[in-house]
């Protein structure tokens, strides 16, 4: 045990996180400082900032507010100092954050231009460790509806139901929908399966007068618009 380590209560008082926080605002607090706020104390070897940075750092050496992102629920409750409430805390805050970031993008989504959609998406599905596909329902202005998830798959392998699909697009009162599924690999090139999939799911939504805006396949960081990018399927627009 370390018995020489810092306690909150003796750093001086400009430097404490709350006192931070009420002088100069969230802004000027680290991202050790927001995480200590969250946690509020920490552990008998380490003060909260201390416990926060251990937390923020990753297998290699760094530290990011990513590595809080992509650590599960059963690697923080392994880090000394943390335990189930604590873990359950940290994960809510990090998919909050996902979600305030999502509200923003959200007023700025335009479902016909792929750029934006992807963009949209891109950070909550790129670091998904198995494949996962979701459909987002739009109206007769291209105004999303809402988005659902539809399937989730193994490392590479997500099953579509074009019958589901379709089901949620009539029951929403959707007029057209888009596709979206990631890659694990991080590589957004379609198989096979994709193109062929999104094909029969174009076709199939002629006949009831719901259009397929698209099938977007996101990698790390990468995305591929199948509608707009794939050759072999640019004759069925």
């Amino acid at each position: 045990m370390n018995f020489n380590h810092t306690k909150l209560k003796e750093i001086p008082v400009t430097e404490r996180p709350y006192e931070k926080f009420l002088t100069f605002g969230p802004a000027a607090l680290s991202d050790a400082e927001l995480i200590a706020v969250i946690i509020k104390t920490g552990s008998r070897d380490k003060n909260s900032i201390d416990l926060a940075r251990e937390i923020l750092k990753g297998n290699d050496g760094t530290y990011s507010l990513m590595n809080l992102y992509d650590k599960s629920f059963k690697e923080l409750t392994a880090v000394d100092g943390i335990g189930k409430v604590k873990a359950i805390t940290l994960k809510c805050a990090a998919e909050l954050s996902v979600r305030l970031n999502g509200v923003k993008r959200r007023e700025r989504l335009v479902l016909t231009d792929p750029s934006t959609v992807s963009s949209y998406y891109m950070e909550s599905m790129r670091h998904l460790k198995t494949e996962e596909t979701r459909v987002v329902f739009a109206d007769g202005a291209n105004r999303m509806i809402c988005d659902e998830v539809m399937t989730l798959g193994t490392v590479n392998k997500a099953y579509i139901s074009p019958r589901e699909i379709f089901i949620k697009a009539l029951e929403y009162g959707a007029v057209s929908i888009i596709l979206l599924h990631n890659h694990p690999s991080g590589d957004p090139t379609p198989s096979k399966e994709d193109i062929l999939i999104t094909g029969k799911i174009k076709e199939a939504g002629k006949l009831i007068d719901i259009t397929l805006l698209d099938h977007i396949i996101i990698g790390d960081g990468r995305y591929i618009s199948i509608l707009n990018d794939i050759t072999e399927v640019r004759h069925w627009q």
